[in-house]
């Protein structure tokens, strides 16, 4: 007999960030929770609770995306997963608006995961509309994060700022921010489980970087025992298997809060790191940064 389940859908706008946008998170996860409550599936609210993030602006993903380093480029990763089978990814996608809504049309398709060039092509075959505009925030943004490699403090823990001059690989010649994500966790009241993330990347980084928001199991994942999305930085998360290995110890009986309280705990306290869970028990939400996020219930 399948017993009922709370409803409940937990958001984060990215580890690092400030607990004063704790609002549009809380915003996303409500509009996740209509979502599931009208009808719709756990991955439907969780990509409806990203999507949200994407565009609040204020977060490093779809509108709010940061600029790469030649200061005209824009590249976004995005994930979706579910405990039904769904699996979808794109990385290092431009001029789209809403990235987490590709990754749910790669679910679709014979693959689970579309780079670059072909990441964007498909999006066009998929009906979505070319879209790529620059704020004076991101300009801003973009401006200090130069001044910031031209100094002497490293811009990235554990990186030298000359690193990106010497492997600079944009068009357009140097001239010389956090990394962060957005991610939403569903439970519906069957016990099906989902995950959704998007990122506009880290600043700096290199052209064609992908970190590990569009990596299963490292940036997000989702089975029968929960789901599971990391934000932080990906070079550091991935090493780590960090959303799987989370979602093992909850799969093993560890309590949630526990879990991710361990996999934060995984990672240096100078690498930028959060972690959001639910499972059947109840969910958690833990970084060793501030991070915006929320937890809403059904």
């Amino acid at each position: 007999m399948t017993h009922q389940l709370q409803a409940t859908v937990v958001t984060h706008g990215g580890a690092g960030g400030s607990r004063d946008q704790d609002d549009g998170c809380v915003f996303a996860a409500r509009t996740g929770l209509d979502r599931l409550t009208g009808g719709g599936s756990a991955l439907d609210a969780a990509v409806a609770a990203v999507v949200a993030l994407e565009d609040d602006g204020r977060y490093n993903a779809g509108s709010g995306s940061v600029l790469c380093l030649d200061g005209r480029t824009v590249e976004m990763d995005a994930a979706v997963m579910d405990s039904q089978g769904a699996l979808g990814a794109v990385a290092c996608l431009q001029r789209v608006k809403n990235p987490v809504l590709v990754a749910q049309a790669v679910a679709g398709t014979p693959h689970w995961l579309l780079a670059g060039e072909g990441a964007e092509r498909f999006a066009r075959t998929a009906g979505f509309e070319i879209h790529h505009e620059i704020s004076e925030r991101q300009r801003a943004k973009h401006a200090r994060l130069m001044a910031t490699l031209g100094g002497r403090e490293p811009a990235t823990p554990g990186i030298a700022n000359r690193a990106f001059k010497d492997y600079w690989n944009y068009d357009t010649p140097p001239a010389f921010t956090p990394c962060d994500t957005v991610g939403a966790v569903v439970r519906d009241g069957a016990g099906n489980f989902a995950v959704a993330c998007s990122t506009g990347g880290p600043a700096p980084s290199l052209l064609g970087r992908v970190g590990d928001t569009p990596i299963i199991g490292s940036g997000f994942y989702a089975g029968a025992d929960g789901a599971v999305a990391i934000t932080g930085i990906g070079e550091h998360i991935v090493r780590h298997l960090l959303a799987y290995t989370v979602y093992g110890w909850i799969a093993g009986g560890m309590a949630i809060g526990e879990a991710v309280r361990r996999g934060v705990g995984l990672l240096p306290q100078e690498i930028d790191v959060g972690i959001i869970a639910v499972d059947r028990t109840g969910a958690a939400m833990h970084s060793n940064r501030e991070m915006p996020c929320a937890e809403e219930r059904a």
